[in-house]
């Protein structure tokens, strides 16, 4: 199982034809800066994953989201899991930056405050994250009653039809019920995109993006039944190559990254983490 999620995330990020005029799309793992246009819906249906030293470590889910714009600069987003393995010891931070990997409910409120010129089809811009969780089952998959979240998050960068480069970084906080709570998370991520001039296709033509991607995460022990849960927490760097690919209203985009640092704490160690995510873009009429 574990070596088929692999092989199927990277057989889907280069033979399925994908396909979006999408301003609301960026990378896979990473924080990024882009947001729908006003009146415009978006809807993502991912699966995503964390694959351990063991079979019973492994993490894998699918998550569909929708989002809507508000405005131009101004975005509302909500998903819902569909847990389709669930590890007892891995770590508990986030996967991808819009969508939670807990098996809760999830929304997000994305405002763009700076978008600046910077050259021919060039800019400068920073979103700002806002958002909440809350558990659809009592108990976690390791015993711990489940508990509501909040979660926040910025990120900066440069776009341009060529080069993309963001910077971002987050904070997650779990909610304590009857002496059980998951440990705060604290995420950070870095992108380099490039897209070549054979591939920087205007719409309708498809337009491929090829991004490197590095991700990082302090989770703090969490407690259980009133006592630090020596076992939860840890720290971890991966690293790795992702792709997007627009075509008309639709988008694919998938990557896989590797741990180049690893701290766990009585914890089997993560092997990847992987992502495959199609989108579908919409606007509602005038």
């Amino acid at each position: 199982m574990r070596t088929a999620a692999v092989l199927t995330a990277l057989l889907m990020m280069t033979v399925i034809p994908g396909t979006a005029i999408a301003s609301g799309h960026g990378p896979v793992f990473g924080g990024a800066t882009p947001t729908l246009g006003k009146g415009g819906w978006q809807i993502d249906q991912a699966w995503m994953g964390r694959i351990g030293d063991g079979r019973s470590d492994d993490d894998q889910m699918l998550r569909t989201m929708i989002s809507f714009g508000i405005t131009e600069d101004l975005q509302v987003s909500g998903s819902l899991p569909i847990t389709l393995e669930s590890g007892i010891y891995m770590p508990r931070g986030r996967i991808m930056s819009m969508m939670a990997s807990t098996q809760d409910l999830e929304g997000i409120v994305s405002w763009r405050f700076h978008r600046h010129p910077a050259g021919p089809g060039a800019r400068i811009e920073s979103t700002v994250f806002a958002g909440f969780t809350a558990p659809l089952q009592k108990y976690r998959s390791d015993g711990m009653r489940a508990a509501p979240s909040f979660q926040v998050s910025a990120a900066s960068g440069y776009a341009s039809r060529t080069h993309y480069i963001w910077v971002g970084g987050g904070y997650q906080r779990f909610g304590e019920r009857e002496g059980d709570q998951m440990g705060d998370s604290v995420f950070y991520s870095a992108v380099w995109g490039y897209r070549p001039g054979f591939l920087r296709k205007d719409y309708p033509k498809p337009d491929l993006r090829f991004f490197v991607e590095a991700v990082g995460e302090h989770t703090s022990r969490g407690l259980h039944h009133g006592f630090d849960y020596v076992s939860s927490g840890g720290d971890s760097v991966v690293v790795g190559p992702t792709l997007l690919l627009l075509y008309k209203a639709y988008g694919l985009e998938g990557g896989v990254l590797f741990p180049v640092y690893q701290r766990t704490n009585f914890q089997p160690k993560e092997s990847f983490r992987f992502a495959v995510n199609f989108s579908y873009f919409f606007w509602r009429n005038k």
